[in-house]
C-alpha cells in the first residue's frame, strides 16, 4: 500500500495533470492523461490535495482549457470510479470552476461517450458538461490548441495511426487490439518508476 508521501510523488512523478502550452485563444492548457492515473493506488484525498496544492492555484486568476487524453484508458486500471470523479469536480474552487472554458476530450471512445451521455449532467453540474468537445483524432486538437506548446506521449499518435487504418474503431464499432509493449520504457519517461502493468 503507497503511503500518501508516496502517492502525491507518484501523482507529480506521472504527470498526470501538468499545466502546459496555450490554446490557440492564449488560454492555459490544463492537460490530463487518463492511462497514467493508477485508479487502484490513488486516493480521492491524496488526488484532490494535490491539484488544490499543485494545480489549483496556477487556475484561479485566468480562463483554461483542459485537454483530456482519454488513449487507452482501461476501466479496470485507469478510471477512478463515479463517485470519485463526483468527488474530484466537487472539490473543484469556484474560481477555477468560473474560468474552465473548454474541455478537450481526445479519443473518446464509444463506451466513454455513452457513460457521459448517461453520467455526465449528474457528475458536472454548472455547465461543465456543455464545454465538453469530442476530439477524435490529434490532428484534429489543432484546431483548438497550439500544435508547438503541447507534448503528447507517443502512444497517442500510435493511436492515430491506428485509426487511420481502422476507422470503425472511432465509433466503437470496432474494437481496438491488445497493445504489445516492447520491454521497459525508456529511462525519461515518466511511468518509469510505475508497474507497465497500471498503464498498459
Amino acid at each position: 500500500m503507497f503511503t500518501e508521501v508516496e502517492q502525491g510523488q507518484l501523482i507529480e512523478k506521472l504527470q498526470i495533470f501538468k499545466i502546459h502550452g496555450r490554446d490557440k485563444r492564449g488560454r492555459k492548457v490544463l492537460r490530463i492523461i487518463g492511462k497514467f492515473f493508477p485508479a487502484r493506488i490513488l486516493s480521492v484525498e491524496v488526488v484532490n490535495k494535490y491539484l488544490a496544492e499543485k494545480i489549483f492555484p496556477e487556475l484561479e486568476k485566468r480562463p483554461f482549457s483542459v485537454v483530456y487524453v482519454h488513449t487507452d484508458v482501461e476501466k479496470s486500471e485507469n478510471f477512478p470510479g463515479v463517485s470519485a470523479l463526483r468527488s474530484f469536480y466537487d472539490a473543484i474552487p469556484v474560481k477555477v470552476r468560473e474560468n474552465l472554458e473548454a474541455v478537450y476530450f481526445l479519443h473518446p471512445g464509444l463506451q466513454a461517450r455513452l457513460f457521459l451521455a448517461t453520467f455526465g449532467r449528474f457528475i458536472f453540474s454548472g455547465g461543465l458538461y456543455g464545454k465538453l468537445r469530442y476530439v477524435n483524432r490529434v490532428d484534429y486538437l489543432w484546431d483548438h490548441v497550439r500544435r508547438n506548446e503541447i507534448e503528447m506521449p507517443e502512444f497517442v499518435y500510435d493511436h492515430d495511426e491506428d485509426l487511420e487504418y481502422r476507422p470503425m474503431m472511432d465509433y466503437g464499432l470496432e474494437s481496438d487490439h491488445a497493445r504489445v509493449y516492447d520491454g521497459a520504457p525508456a529511462m525519461d519517461s515518466p511511468v518509469t518508476m510505475y508497474s507497465m502493468r497500471c498503464i498498459s
